[in-house]
């Protein structure tokens, strides 16, 4: 049997930054290092290894056991191997005190990585070998920024009959996330001295009044339209840049804006309902999409027989929503039913003491090992 805290701790010491949040050529930067750890543990469990590349130096890794007979179905594994960046070195050296792991990725998501990896080689050690189910353990890059890993599983028509996310949902599978669309709004307005500022239009000024609109009455808005397991949507501004120096009226600001969407609202049309909100309101503002890949909500059906069977097997009569983003939505829009599943919590992640509860992450394992164990 493979021990799940050890292995969560060899990996919190193996850097897996995103090179988004790093300077050129940091050594802490790329999850190779991950991927090719667990690629030789799992080899001597049995497990074929492909890398898939994705980026430069920073593969996606997949790691297959196949059934006895010939494949009917396929499961999907699916953790992220990236985290975000350390504040300080101390980060990559696991400590465990009053029964918690702490290390960076600890619940974002080695602690996910580290349960289906020791999961899936236990079942391939045991005897116990699927007889039509084929598991793949797909170790994904890039999901801290841009989601190159899903991205690019999903465009070579990838076929699996369920994915399983690894995310920190504290056990509790959900069938549901949140998009998130980011807007740039900005005003114009015209400069002029700072001692006679009746001269100028202050564009500042009218994005104050933008800001406000935006956090009252839009918000409000959204409060009145919830999903069953998600609940509503939201808007938060997120930055604020205007003028340049003290003494000049600012003819220019922008924001950018965080709207998180619940199934049925697209990118396009999110865009759209912010700026006729704000010419209803007679402010003048141009709003765009800020150039990066779309991340669309989840919304799996819950009555797949496969989502099924995992709810049953885990304990669990109904499933969850999430307020955050993950590769389950990529996976699924590329075809592949996805849910969302694993240790720890949402509200650790990416902060400076990031831990996981020991007890959740070996429950994690055991939970999805009994799950695999029951498939034909």
């Amino acid at each position: 049997m493979t021990n799940v805290k050890t292995l969560l701790a060899e990996l919190i010491a193996l850097p897996s930054v995103n090179p988004a949040f790093l300077p050129p050529r940091h050594p802490h930067a790329g999850e190779g290092r991950v991927a090719e750890y667990l690629a030789a543990l799992g080899a001597r469990a049995g497990l074929d290894i492909e890398f898939q590349p994705v980026l430069p130096h920073r593969p996606n890794l997949l790691a297959r056991l196949r059934p006895a007979g010939k494949i009917h179905q396929t499961i999907l594994l699916a953790p992220h191997l990236d985290t975000v960046n350390v504040a300080q070195v101390g980060e990559l050296t696991p400590r465990i005190k009053g029964g918690r792991m702490f290390g960076r990725g600890a619940c974002d998501t080695k602690g996910s990585g580290a349960a289906f990896f020791t999961a899936l080689c236990d079942l391939a050690q045991s005897g116990a070998r699927p007889r039509e189910t084929e598991i793949i353990f797909a170790g994904l890059v890039d999901e801290e920024y841009g989601q190159s890993g899903s991205r690019f599983l999903a465009s070579q028509k990838f076929k699996a009959d369920l994915a399983i996310v690894g995310e920190p949902t504290r056990l509790a599978l959900a069938t549901a996330h949140k998009g998130s669309v980011w807007l740039s709004v900005e005003t114009r307005g015209r400069s002029a001295h700072g001692a006679t500022p009746w001269f100028g239009q202050n564009a500042v000024h009218e994005m104050a009044r933008v800001v406000d609109a935006l956090e009252t009455d839009f918000a409000a808005r959204l409060r009145k339209r919830r999903h069953p397991l998600l609940g509503a949507g939201s808007v938060s501004v997120g930055t604020i840049a205007g003028g340049t120096q003290t003494n000049i009226v600012p003819d220019r600001c922008v924001i950018n804006v965080d709207r998180r969407t619940l199934p049925g609202e697209s990118e396009a049309g999110t865009r759209r309902e912010v700026a006729a909100f704000l010419r209803a309101r007679k402010l003048k503002a141009k709003v765009s999409n800020v150039k990066l890949k779309p991340c669309v909500p989840l919304e799996t059906d819950p009555r797949r027989p496969l989502v099924r069977q995992f709810l049953r097997s885990i304990g669990q009569t109904r499933p969850e929503g999430l307020h955050y983003f993950c590769d389950a939505a990529v996976l699924a829009q590329g075809g592949i039913p996805s849910v969302v599943f694993g240790p720890g919590d949402i509200a650790q992640a990416h902060t400076a003491d990031e831990w996981i509860s020991i007890a959740q992450l070996e429950r994690a394992r055991g939970m999805l090992f009994d799950f695999l164990k029951s498939l034909p």
